[in-house]
């Protein structure tokens, strides 16, 4: 009898942590729920796509104020797709840019790696050569790391870039 019921208080324990586990995982799974919040980890070049493709279909967002720069690292609905896009990694993280057939580059977006954040001030282009810079979330302890992108035909090449901050 005792056997049986260790056995049984076994059994129990064993119920209980996995429906724990899978209330947990449950959980995690549905805590962005497909809605527009930021993200905490880099976007696989999959999820980068879907998420352009329904930002090209919503209403433009407008900043708050004239003078706040822009939160959103979305490309305008009025941007067409008039080059290839790509995903270039770097140590901060990984955009998608856009190589024009004029040789000029477009930076569509951004996501930081874990323990960093982009610099606010990012020149998206269309240009020559487009920058962003990483930082990291422990600003004591590591240097930025600015980035600048430019294409050669249909590929984008990225390179730590000299400084961008004035000071």
């Amino acid at each position: 009898m005792r056997k049986w019921r260790n056995a049984v208080v076994t059994a129990a324990w064993v119920a209980v942590g996995t429906a724990a586990g899978a209330l947990g995982a449950w959980q995690l799974a549905s805590a962005d729920g497909g809605g527009d919040a930021a993200h905490s980890r880099p976007l696989d070049e999959g999820a980068v796509r879907r998420a352009l493709a329904k930002a090209a279909d919503a209403p433009p967002v407008r900043p708050a104020t004239p003078t706040s720069p822009p939160t959103s690292a979305r490309p305008s609905p009025s941007s067409s797709p008039s080059g290839e896009r790509s995903t270039v990694r770097f140590t901060g993280g990984s955009a998608t840019v856009e190589c024009r057939p004029d040789g000029t580059v477009r930076l569509i977006s951004w996501s930081p790696a874990d323990g960093f954040h982009i610099d606010d001030d990012v020149e998206r282009g269309p240009a020559p050569v487009v920058r962003l810079e990483a930082e990291p979330a422990d600003d004591d302890e590591q240097e930025d790391l600015p980035y600048e992108v430019r294409c050669a035909g249909a590929t984008p090449r990225v390179k730590v870039a000299p400084d961008m901050d004035d000071d």
